[in-house]
Parts: C-alpha cells; sequence; structure tokens
C-alpha cells in the first residue's frame, strides 16, 4: 500500500484528490497522512469528504477515516464502474473540485457515463465552472475523452446551492498532448457576474479592465446571474471572468468578490494575473499547468509551455510520481519567466 504525506508541499486538499483519482485508475490502495496539514482548519472538510464519497462510489472502495475532520485516510478501490452518478457537497464547498476527483477515471472506464454534483460553481480557490467549460475540457476532448458540461444552476460562495452536470463518452487511451505555442489571439471576453447585487458593482470591475487592458468595450459584459430565470441562485456572489481565446487554447482568469473588497481592487487582481499570461506568450496559464499534469501522465506523454510552476503544481508532480512510473521535466527559461513542461511515462 501507498503511503502519501498530506503535509507534503503545499499540504492542500489537491493531494488527496489527485490521490483517489489515481487510485481508482491504477487499482492502488494508497494510505494518506496528515491530510491538508499545510491548511488553518487541516484533517477533511466537507468539500474534500464529499471527494471521498463520490470515489468510493464511482470505485467501488473500501475505506477507514472517511469522516468529517478525519486526518488519515485509507483507500482500497475495486475499479472504476462507469453509470449515472449524483453527489452533494451539501455546503458552497467547489463541485468543481469534487467532479474533477472521478471525471478522468470515468473519462477510462469503458461506457459512458453521467456526473451531476450539486455546491458551489463560482468559488474562490476551486476552478469556476467556466474554466472548466471553456478551458479544461476542449483539451481533454483533444486527447480523446469527450466530456460535455453544463451549468445546471449557478452557486456562489457561501450560500451554494449549484448544479453542474456531465457527460462522460470515455475513451480506451488518452492520446499525447503539446501545447508549446499559444498562437494569435481571436478572441477576448470580459464578464463580471452578480447575483443579488447591484450591478455597479460589475460596471466598476469593467471599467477597470478596461483601463488596465485598454480591452474594447464590446469585449465587456455584465451578467446579472438570475434575472429574468424562474429559479435564482440561492444568494449574493461576484466573480470577474477574464477569457482569452487564442488559436490553440482558451484561458480564463477568474477573480472573486469578498465583503470588504472593492470591485475595483478584486478586477485589478484579475487584470495582472491576465496581463502576467498575456505578456508570457505562453499557451498554458498557472492554474491549467496544474491541471494537465494528471492527464498527460495518463497519457504516457506530453509536453507544454507555461509560467513558473505554483507550488499546487509541484505538489501535484510529486503526488502523479508515488502512482504512476512518470518522468516530469520542468525547465525554466533563461529569465525564469517562462517554463516548458515534459511529461512521459514507461510502459
Amino acid at each position: 500500500m501507498l503511503t502519501i504525506d498530506g503535509s507534503q508541499g503545499e499540504g492542500g486538499g489537491q493531494i488527496l484528490r489527485t490521490s483517489l483519482t489515481l487510485s481508482l485508475i491504477t487499482g492502488a490502495p494508497f494510505r494518506i497522512e496528515r491530510i491538508r496539514a499545510g491548511r488553518s482548519r487541516p484533517g477533511l472538510l466537507r468539500q474534500h469528504l464529499t471527494a471521498v464519497e463520490a470515489a468510493t462510489a464511482v470505485g467501488g472502495a473500501e475505506v477507514d477515516g472517511g469522516a468529517l475532520g478525519s486526518s488519515e485516510l485509507v483507500f482500497r478501490p475495486r475499479g472504476a464502474r462507469s453509470g449515472a452518478h449524483r453527489f452533494a457537497v451539501g455546503t458552497a464547498g467547489s463541485a468543481t473540485l469534487v467532479l474533477q476527483t472521478v471525471l478522468l477515471p470515468l473519462a477510462l472506464a469503458g461506457a459512458p457515463s453521467s456526473v451531476r454534483v450539486e455546491g458551489g460553481t463560482h468559488n474562490p480557490g476551486a476552478p469556476p465552472f467556466d474554466f472548466l467549460e471553456r478551458t479544461f475540457l476542449p483539451l481533454l476532448a483533444r486527447m480523446g475523452a469527450k466530456v460535455t458540461a453544463t451549468l445546471d444552476r449557478p452557486g456562489f460562495y457561501p450560500a451554494g446551492g449549484g448544479q453542474v452536470s456531465v457527460e462522460i463518452v470515455p475513451v480506451e487511451r488518452l492520446t499525447s498532448l503539446s501545447l508549446l505555442e499559444r498562437g494569435p489571439i481571436t478572441r477576448r471576453r470580459a464578464r463580471a457576474l452578480v447575483s443579488r447585487l447591484p450591478r455597479r458593482i460589475a460596471e466598476r470591475e469593467l471599467a477597470v479592465v478596461r483601463t488596465r487592458l485598454g480591452w474594447d468595450p464590446a469585449e465587456l459584459e455584465v451578467q446579472v446571474v438570475g434575472e429574468g430565470e424562474p429559479v435564482r441562485p440561492r444568494g449574493p456572489g461576484n466573480v470577474l471572468l477574464l477569457e482569452i481565446e487564442s488559436e490553440h487554447v482558451t484561458e480564463v482568469v477568474a477573480a472573486f468578490g469578498e465583503i470588504g473588497v472593492s470591485a475595483e481592487r478584486v478586477a485589478e487582481r484579475a487584470a495582472q494575473e491576465a496581463r502576467r499570461y498575456l505578456e508570457a506568450g505562453v499557451p498554458v496559464g498557472e492554474h491549467l499547468a496544474d491541471q494537465l499534469l494528471v492527464p498527460l501522465a495518463l497519457a504516457r506523454g506530453g509536453a507544454f509551455a507555461t509560467v513558473p510552476l505554483s507550488g499546487h503544481a509541484t505538489t501535484n508532480i510529486d503526488v502523479v510520481r508515488a502512482f504512476l512510473d512518470a518522468t516530469v521535466d520542468v525547465t525554466p527559461s533563461n529569465d525564469g519567466r517562462t517554463a516548458r513542461v515534459e511529461v512521459r511515462r514507461a510502459g
């Protein structure tokens, strides 16, 4: 049985989720200790426990330590099973992170599946639904797995109540992917979403985008979530989404409104991240780099150019190496502003 140190690197929930994903695919049981030891509230929170429950259902697994607050878990899978699955976080915890845990195992399970997850769809510290739909899933499709995602109902932190559904057409084996060039930018779009909040907040955010990035007014859009719809989100929320579509990839940058943080500050965060991405000239942004590591390792290879890897990504590399006979080479550029990542796997 593999033993995984949940306190290694950035010490967050991604170590658990990646371990569950790779355990389901490889069939390797594992024990994880010191779960989320790097966080202010260590152990399993509701969101992480739901990921464990989802992996247990998909893999017919035996689990020890699957309880709120648990700092140690043993997971013994029997193999990923396709079918119709439904999971509920029960809080505003991220539905997309729960979905991330079982998506690749089901994409390789041999028969079509459907998954519905209730929870937060636009959460700080997690990929929003728009990133999943516009950035990650199109690349997964290029590797052979067809996944269609639908935002049934948005859910913002802290009220939650959102729902995401996916339909998965599996593939026997993922093909390699090379993303070394971004190509010309073909489209830009900034969307400021507000739910049960004044429209003026979104307008102020877009004004910053226009000033800082020089985007045209035709590329800016205010979206009042739930307006004219029979079902409105449960609570207030605000997120600014900057979408940069290029020849080979679409990047989505997100910044989330917070109590006590001005609309201008929220927009400034998004603009700074978008500017760094644009100036680097690479196809893969910081968060996508993290997301691509597991599918590339499963595909037995691939490469991408990106910005310097985050601690989140380097920790993910360590977990991949624990489960798979994979080599991940990271070569920084001479000026340190970009990096090339190459993934190879034996067998």
